[in-house]
């Protein structure tokens, strides 16, 4: 059997593949790497994206494994965006706000932390700003995917209220607390999850956000609230969820009359800043975006 010889090698293994990666706990459902490795393929760059369950005691010697394997950066997901923050070497001015981190490139030995987060949210609901201003708004969850709604929603689209639901509302206070001391804003009012005040504040809000990954397969079944009859029409309703596209929260309230958003907008959105972030190039957001939804309705 002949011997391989080092040309042969660097064909088969791609020694100058550049690595990009994905942490979280549970990350099965993410099309993530789906969307990144369809796009370097489309351009014609050498980069492999692989997705890592990582536990949270397990947190920070990935990250270090990640530096000291040459990856040349990261996505963040539930539940690690808050705590990798005191991993890193620096952070963007809007993590830095909104006190969660979904991105980090690695440049020269540094870790920089990034929200991309907050740029997918605000491409996804800037069609419906005339919409929102003014409004009140009802938020569900409290972690870092919340952080970087309420971010957007005080600075680009003014919203008069903003109701924070959670089923722990210590941790919804704390989060109330936060933006009130780092953005100046006070009106955040926390609910628990008890109706039928939850079924008011829903159907008086003229935005309602699904942060929490409730609904997201393989339980489709669930749903951060379950109380149809109190969505309306003339009511936008964005789901953060993407997988599935229509999640029973969605079904739910586009079933009432509102306006449904499903979280692909934002995955692509989100996705591709990072993408640039990493690799200097511009993601064919169309191209993928079709990608995604002929992959969910085959």
């Amino acid at each position: 059997m002949p011997q391989m010889g080092i040309d042969d090698m660097k064909n088969s293994f791609h020694l100058n593949t550049k690595l990009l990666g994905l942490i979280g706990y549970p990350i099965k459902q993410t099309f993530s790497p789906l969307m990144h490795n369809v796009a370097a393929e489309l351009l014609g760059l050498d980069y492999m994206y692989l997705p890592f369950s990582v536990h949270h005691s397990d947190l920070k010697e990935s990250i270090l494994g990640m530096k000291s394997l040459g990856f040349r950066g990261f996505n963040v997901t539930i539940p690690h965006k808050e705590s990798v923050v005191q991993y890193l070497s620096s952070v963007s001015e809007e993590a830095s706000i909104i006190g969660a981190v979904n991105c980090v490139v690695i440049e020269d030995g540094n870790l920089v932390g990034y929200n991309t987060d907050a740029l997918g949210i605000y491409e996804t609901l800037n069609p419906y700003l005339g919409d929102i201003q003014g409004k009140e708004v009802t938020v569900f969850g409290a972690g870092g995917a919340a952080r970087a709604a309420i971010f957007t929603l005080i600075r680009h689209f003014k919203p008069s209220r903003i109701h924070l639901i959670n089923r722990t509302t210590q941790r919804a206070e704390s989060l109330m607390n936060y933006f009130s001391t780092n953005m100046r804003f006070s009106e955040i009012k926390v609910h628990d999850l008890f109706p039928p005040e939850i079924a008011q504040v829903v159907a008086g809000s003229g935005l309602v956000i699904n942060t929490t990954s409730l609904g997201m397969n393989p339980e489709p079944e669930d749903t951060p609230f379950d109380q149809p009859d109190s969505f309306r029409k003339g009511q936008i309703v964005f789901d953060m969820v993407y997988n599935p596209a229509k999640t029973k929260f969605l079904s739910s309230a586009v079933s009432e009359g509102a306006t449904g958003i499903d979280g692909i907008n934002m995955l692509v959105a989100q996705g591709a800043k990072a993408f640039e972030l990493w690799t200097g190039e511009k993601m064919p957001v169309q191209e993928i975006y079709d990608t995604i939804q002929k992959y969910l309705n085959p």
